[in-house]
C-alpha cells in the first residue's frame, strides 16, 4: 500500500502537502535590481578596480580591467596606508615569520583557542603606544567602534552618548545598537557640547563620541576644548584616532599624543588598517574597561581572532612607528607641496592642515566621470567620493599623498585634474 504514496522528496518537490496558493513565479531580484538602477542613475554606483599592489614600486600598482590582462602601471592616490607601512621590509619579513613559525589563521575565537602570544605583545605594544593600562584588539576599526559603543550602552544603565555630528558611520552604528539615548552635538563644536550636557541629569552616565581627525574634510577636533566641558560635566569621552594613529605626535599615536592629551581620554579607538599598514582595530582605556568590553562586546566574543601574522607584522609596523618622526614630517611635506601646487593651479581644494585633500567637485555624475578619466588616460587611480560618504553636493576627489609620492607625480597629478576640473 505504501508503494502508492509518493516519496518525501517527490512530494517537497512537488509541494504536495503543503497547503497555499498555486505556484507562482516570483521574481526576487526585482528590488535589488531596482536599488542598483537607482543608484546607477543618481552616479553612485562604485565599482571596484582590480589593483595588485607593488611593494617594490609603492605607491603605484598593476590595474586590470579582466582578470587575464597583463595590467598597467597607475599610481594610487587614495590608499589609506599613509606611510607605506604595508610594504616595510621589517613589516613584511614579521609576518612571513609567524607564518612559517606557527600557520596563517588563528585558529578560533579569542576565547577558546584563538588567543597567540602575538595577540598579547601587540596588545602591550598598543598600551604603551597610548599610555594607557590595557588595550583589546577587533577585526577592523568598524569592529572596534560598533562593538564598544553598542556595549557601553549595555553595561552603563541610563547612558546618553553626546555624538558629533559628522562621526563614521561605524560610530553611529554602536551607538544606534547600544540603545542609550542619543543626543547630536554640533561639529568641533564645545560651545554646543556644553548646552546640550547641561540638558543631562547631572546622575545619568554620559560619554562624549568625537573623532580626532575626520577624514573626508580633513579637520582637527578642538581635542582639549572638548575635553574639558565633558570634564566639567563628569562625562567621559570617546575618540577615534584612526586617521591619526602613525601620523601625528613624537611616537606617532595621534593628536592626542601630539597635544600631551591621552591621559585626560577615557577610551581612544584607533586602527591597524591605515597608517600602520595593516589590518584590525583596537581600543585603548584603563584596565577595568578594557576587560569589560572583552568579557562582553558580542563583536569581540564571538568572531575568530586577528591572524597571528598580521598580529606580528602590525607589531613590527608599531616598532617602526614609535621612532619615525622623519617619515611623518616627510608625509607633512608632500602633502603641503600637493596642496601648494593645487591651489596655485586653481583647483578647488578644501582648505585643511592635515593629510588630507579633498578636492570639491559637488556632482556625483561628474566626479564619477573625473575618476574614469584620470584612470584612462592618466593611469591615476582616485575613487570618487559620494553620497552616503559624504553629503550630497559635496562629492569629492580625497586625496591621500604619502611619503613616496614624488614631486612628478605631483605635477602630473595637477596637470591631469586641471584639465579634467576647470575645462
Amino acid at each position: 500500500m505504501f508503494d502508492s504514496l509518493p516519496s518525501q522528496a517527490t512530494a517537497v518537490a512537488s509541494g504536495a502537502g503543503f497547503p497555499g496558493p498555486a505556484a507562482t513565479q516570483h521574481n526576487h531580484d526585482q528590488p535589488f535590481q531596482a536599488y542598483l538602477a537607482g543608484l546607477k542613475a543618481e552616479g553612485r554606483y562604485r565599482v571596484f578596480a582590480d589593483l595588485e599592489r607593488s611593494a617594490a614600486d609603492f605607491p603605484c600598482a598593476r590595474y586590470r580591467q579582466a582578470p587575464e590582462d597583463a595590467g598597467r602601471m597607475v599610481t594610487v592616490w587614495c590608499s589609506n596606508d599613509y606611510l607605506g607601512q604595508g610594504r616595510h621590509p621589517a613589516v613584511i619579513a614579521a609576518m612571513q615569520e609567524a607564518a612559517t613559525a606557527g600557520g596563517v589563521g588563528a585558529g578560533g575565537t579569542r576565547n577558546i583557542s584563538g588567543t597567540s602570544a602575538w595577540h598579547v605583545r601587540l596588545e602591550a605594544s598598543l598600551a604603551d603606544w597610548h599610555g594607557t593600562e590595557a588595550a583589546l584588539l577587533f577585526n577592523s576599526g568598524y569592529v572596534a567602534n560598533s562593538a564598544t559603543l553598542s556595549t557601553l550602552g549595555k553595561l552603563l544603565p541610563g547612558l546618553v552618548i553626546l555624538s558629533d555630528a559628522k562621526n563614521h558611520a561605524s560610530m553611529i552604528d554602536g551607538i544606534r545598537q547600544s540603545g542609550a539615548e542619543r543626543v547630536i552635538v554640533g561639529h568641533n563644536d564645545p560651545e554646543d557640547l556644553a548646552r546640550k550636557l547641561a540638558l543631562v541629569a547631572p546622575e545619568r552616565p554620559k560619554l562624549v563620541a568625537f573623532e580626532s581627525l575626520y577624514s573626508m574634510d580633513g579637520d582637527i577636533a578642538p581635542l582639549e576644548a572638548m575635553l574639558t566641558v565633558a570634564e566639567r560635566f563628569g562625562a567621559m569621552t570617546y575618540v577615534d584616532e584612526v586617521h591619526a594613529v602613525g601620523l601625528y605626535g613624537p611616537r606617532g599615536a595621534g593628536i592626542a599624543d601630539r597635544d600631551g592629551l591621552a591621559h585626560r581620554i577615557t577610551i581612544i579607538e584607533g586602527t591597524l588598517g591605515k597608517a600602520v599598514g595593516c589590518h584590525g582595530g583596537y581600543i585603548a582605556a584603563s584596565r577595568a574597561i578594557v576587560d569589560a568590553i572583552r568579557s562582553a562586546a558580542a563583536g569581540f566574543i564571538f568572531t575568530t581572532s586577528m591572524a597571528p601574522p598580521v598580529a606580528a607584522a602590525a607589531c613590527a609596523s608599531l616598532a617602526v612607528l614609535k621612532q619615525a618622526a622623519d617619515l611623518r614630517i616627510r608625509h607633512q611635506d608632500r602633502a603641503a607641496t600637493l596642496k601648494a601646487a593645487l591651489t596655485a593651479a586653481g583647483l578647488p581644494v578644501l582648505p585643511t592642515d592635515t593629510h588630507i585633500v579633498p578636492v570639491m567637485i559637488g556632482d556625483p555624475v561628474r566626479c564619477k566621470a573625473i575618476t574614469d578619466a584620470l584612470l584612462e588616460r592618466f593611469d591615476i587611480y582616485v575613487q570618487p567620493i559620494n553620497y552616503p560618504t559624504v553629503a550630497r553636493g559635496t562629492e569629492r576627489l580625497r586625496l591621500t599623498p604619502t611619503p613616496y609620492h614624488t614631486d612628478a607625480m605631483i605635477a602630473h597629478l595637477v596637470k591631469a585634474l586641471s584639465e579634467l576640473v576647470l575645462k
